[in-house]
């Protein structure tokens, strides 16, 4: 793991399913004593979407919305000008262009992408990743061979993880147990292949929480919320209180039900994290990541419904499952782990971190005393020990009311920085 404190600057995506796994990745960085600013796109979500209600002719919206793209790129520039980041790390579907990722390496910013998502789907990755210095996926190959051939030297296999200190087994109230235990659960869109599987569970005590259901009839008693979009934080409600969570993943094909692809699911992670029984189907890559006493899996739907009504009647076998694969993902499997794996690819395909300008509030020439306040303030203002000065002298903007001695003064360090130091090249 490489020991250099960053600045990194995390665009989300305006939308999708990648969104959490962004926000999961800032929380790791911040854990590991980075300094992190969260570029949230999903705020610009409602304007982007709002185009689309104008009724223009559709060359006209293609061209308002590619001006509204280079806006957003525009408001990443000024985000990392403030920040002046060592790195910029993008999740799939973030609103980053091509020109925007040239200036930030003319700047001499390294960026990296995180593509959560399958590439046989959404190919846009061929338009941007020989742009990125490191480009993560989540599945080998032959994407990743792909990638070499465009001329990605930073290509990286990086498959998904959880969040232990969110994804966790928790204690549910009286009435949260009400709502939300079963004896069996599935959480997440209506997919093709999901519908035809759950048909056969319809008469059971089996609860479908989330969205794209709509027109399920054999499923509509099962479906809660009316196919309600659940938050994250709820989920693990739902995955905590349920005996069996069924992990399908999700296919648009309905021939094959269970799919036999190669990527593993955030959910497969993030269900083990919490100590919470899961049956999985099987994928080409998943006995690499877990051992076959850590997860229960199947290869069919037969072999789904014989497996639920075996695990229904054997509690201690669930647990002996949730054990081992709780273990397992605390010590390979956390977003912590794969930021330093990140982290160190970008070193190794790119060199060691350039120096910067920006000064680091914790410094060894600063007398003790005054280094214990700092580092009180950087607590205060929510920003670990090691927080940059310009992190801090955004947060304190940010602050209402009347301003301590110490705050005083490093706003007025700041001023001074930028009318007398000289701006780097």
């Amino acid at each position: 793991m490489t020991q250099d404190l960053l600045r990194i600057l995390v665009v989300l995506p305006m939308y999708g399913g990648s969104l959490p796994v962004g926000r999961y990745c800032a929380e790791a960085l911040r854990g590991m004593g980075h300094s992190v600013r969260i570029f949230d796109a999903p705020f610009m979500y409602p304007a982007f979407t709002g185009l689309r209600r104008l009724a223009l002719p559709a060359a006209a919206e293609k061209q308002l919305e590619n001006s509204f793209l280079r806006l957003v790129s525009q408001a990443i520039w000024a985000h990392a000008e403030a920040m002046e980041p060592h790195l910029v790390l993008a999740l799939a579907q973030a609103p980053v262009s091509r020109a925007l990722l040239e200036r930030l390496r003319r700047a001499g910013i390294r960026t990296a992408m995180w593509f959560v998502e399958d590439y046989r789907i959404f190919d846009y990755w061929r338009l941007y990743a020989p742009f990125y210095d490191v480009f993560a996926v989540i599945q080998k190959a032959p994407f990743i061979d792909e990638l070499a051939r465009m001329g990605q030297r930073g290509a990286l296999y990086l498959p998904l993880a959880a969040l232990p200190d969110f994804h966790k087994p928790i204690a549910l109230t009286p009435q949260e147990k009400q709502e939300y235990c079963a004896d069996i659960a599935f959480l997440g869109a209506g997919y093709p292949n999901r519908r035809l599987a759950f048909r056969h569970l319809a008469g059971k005590n089996f609860k479908i929480w989330g969205s794209d259901w709509e027109g399920e009839n054999l499923l509509a008693a099962n479906v809660q919320r009316q196919g309600a979009r659940i938050s994250e934080e709820e989920s693990v409600k739902i995955y905590n209180a349920s005996k069996i969570n069924i992990n399908l993943h999700s296919s648009l094909q309905t021939k094959d039900i269970v799919s036999h692809g190669d990527f593993v699911n955030p959910r497969t992670f993030e269900l083990a994290a919490m100590g919470a029984f899961q049956l999985v189907d099987e994928r080409s890559l998943l006995g690499e990541l877990f051992g076959a006493d850590e997860l229960a899996t199947f290869t069919s739907v037969e072999e789904l419904y014989a497996k639920i009504d075996y695990f229904s009647a054997r509690p201690e076998e669930r647990e002996a499952y949730t054990v081992k694969a709780r273990t397992r993902v605390l010590q390979e499997h956390t977003y912590a782990h794969r930021m330093s794996r990140l982290l160190d690819c970008i070193v190794k395909t790119g060199g060691n971190w350039p120096e910067s300008g920006a000064a680091d509030v914790s410094s060894p020439d600063v007398e003790p005393e005054l280094q214990g306040e700092l580092e009180q303030l950087s607590h205060k203002l929510g920003l670990g020990p090691h927080a940059a000065f310009d992190d801090v002298i955004a947060r304190l903007r940010q602050q209402s009311g009347a301003l301590s001695e110490l705050e005083t003064s490093l706003l007025f360090l700041d001023e001074w920085r930028k009318q007398y130091l000289p701006k780097q090249p």
